[in-house]
C-alpha cells in the first residue's frame, strides 16, 4: 500500500484536519453551505462533534466541503453510508446557516450505534461524467499517474469517487477532485473497487505529459499566511480518543524569514481502559525548508521525549490520558526564503 501525505492536501493556505476513517478540514476556509433542507421521515439521532471538522456534499473526502462545524457543535444523523464511516446530518454551522451534509462518524459521538437508514454507498453505478466507484484501502491522490507525481491529498477506505479515465496501462485511474488541476487528480488502480473500469476512456499521452511537465517544473515558494496562532489559542485542538476518533491529521504551510513561521497543534488523548495511550506519529514535509518539533504538557515544554523530524513514520510516544499535549512547529531560521508544507499524523497504536 502506497500512502505518504494525508488530504485531503495539495499546498494549502491555511491547515487541514483528518480523522479515521481520516477525513480532513481546512480550520480556516470559507464556508458554503447547502441550502437548508427539511429533515427527513427517519427519527434523526442526537451526536456531538469532537474536533473541527468538514461537512461534506456526499461521503468522501474527495468531495466539496459545505461548510466547518466546530468542536462541541450539535448535529442530528439522519442516515449513514454503507462503510458506516459517514453520518448524513442535518447541521447549523457556527454563522447561522444551516442544511444537510456527511460528517465523519468517528468526529461525531453518540450515546449508542445510531438506528438510521443506509443512504449512500450501497452499490457502484454509472453517472453522467464518469463510474462511482470506492476506495478499499488508504491512498494518495496525486497530479499524475504514478508516485513521481505530488500528492495532493489522502482517500481513506470506504471514500466514493468518480472515475473519468485511466492511463494506457489501466494500472492508474483519473478521478474527480476538487483541488487537483481542472478538478482532476489520479489514484493507484488496485485500491478503488468499481464494477465498470474496462469501459473507461483512456487519457491521452499529450494530457499525461502536459500534467507530468507542469508536476516537474521548479515551484515558486510564496511566504506561508499568517494564521496568528499561539498556545493559548492553538490552530486545532483535538479530543483525541484511543477508542473511538483513533487518528487526526493536520497540514498546514510554515516559512521563514517571512510569513508564518510557527503552528500550535493541541490534542487531548483519552481512553477508557489505560492510564496512557500509546501513539504512533508521522510527519511529511515538502517544500525548500525544514521544520523544528517541540512537544509541550501542560504549558511546559518537554525535554526528554525524542525528537520528531520530517520523514519520520510511525514515531512511537506514550501519552498520560486526559492530559492536554501541543505540538509546536517552527520553520528554522533562513536567510533566503524556505518554504515548508507538512502534514501530521496522530494515530493509536494498535
Amino acid at each position: 500500500m502506497e500512502v505518504s501525505k494525508v488530504e485531503e492536501a495539495a499546498v494549502p493556505t491555511a491547515g487541514l484536519i483528518t480523522a479515521t476513517l481520516y477525513p480532513t478540514f481546512t480550520p480556516r476556509a470559507s464556508a458554503t453551505p447547502l441550502p437548508a433542507t427539511a429533515i427527513p421521515t427517519v427519527d434523526p439521532v442526537p451526536g456531538k462533534v469532537t474536533a473541527q471538522i468538514n461537512v461534506r456534499k456526499s461521503p468522501s473526502t474527495a468531495s466539496e466541503s459545505v461548510g466547518l462545524l466546530n468542536i462541541n457543535s450539535e448535529v442530528q444523523i439522519i442516515g449513514k453510508d454503507a462503510s458506516e464511516g459517514w453520518y448524513q446530518i442535518y447541521f447549523i454551522l457556527p454563522g447561522g446557516a444551516q442544511g444537510e451534509g456527511w460528517g465523519s462518524a468517528d468526529y461525531i459521538l453518540t450515546d449508542s450505534n445510531p438506528n438510521v437508514p443506509v443512504t449512500a454507498g450501497g452499490s457502484q453505478s454509472t453517472s453522467e461524467n464518469g463510474t462511482n466507484s470506492q476506495v478499499t484501502q488508504q491512498i494518495n491522490v496525486r497530479k499524475g499517474p504514478g508516485t513521481d507525481f505530488d500528492s495532493l491529498g489522502i482517500l481513506n477506505i470506504g471514500d466514493a469517487i468518480t472515475v473519468i479515465g485511466k492511463n494506457l496501462g489501466g494500472t492508474w485511474l483519473q478521478i474527480e477532485y476538487n483541488s487537483g488541476d481542472e478538478g482532476k487528480a489520479w489514484v493507484f488502480a488496485s485500491f478503488v473497487q468499481s464494477s465498470d473500469l474496462e469501459n473507461l476512456p483512456i487519457v491521452a499521452e499529450a494530457e499525461i505529459l502536459a500534467t507530468e511537465i507542469a508536476a516537474t517544473a521548479a515551484p515558486i515558494y510564496t511566504p506561508a499566511p499568517e494564521d496568528n496562532d499561539s498556545s493559548e489559542d492553538p490552530a486545532i485542538s483535538v479530543i483525541f480518543s484511543a477508542t473511538n476518533s483513533r487518528a487526526f491529521n493536520y497540514s498546514s504551510d510554515l516559512s521563514s524569514p517571512d510569513g508564518d513561521a510557527e503552528d500550535w497543534i493541541a490534542f487531548h488523548p483519552n481512553s477508557a481502559e489505560s492510564d496512557r495511550v500509546n501513539l504512533l506519529i508521522d510527519l511529511s514535509c515538502t517544500g525548500n525548508g525544514s521544520l523544528y518539533v517541540e512537544l509541550w504538557q501542560g504549558g511546559i515544554k518537554l525535554t526528554q521525549w525524542g525528537s520528531l523530524e520530517c520523514g519520520d513514520s510511525d514515531y512511537a510516544l506514550s501519552m498520560f490520558r486526559d492530559e492536554t499535549y501541543q505540538f509546536r512547529l517552527l520553520a528554522k531560521r533562513a536567510r533566503e526564503l524556505e518554504y515548508i508544507n507538512y502534514t501530521l499524523q496522530v494515530r493509536a497504536a494498535p
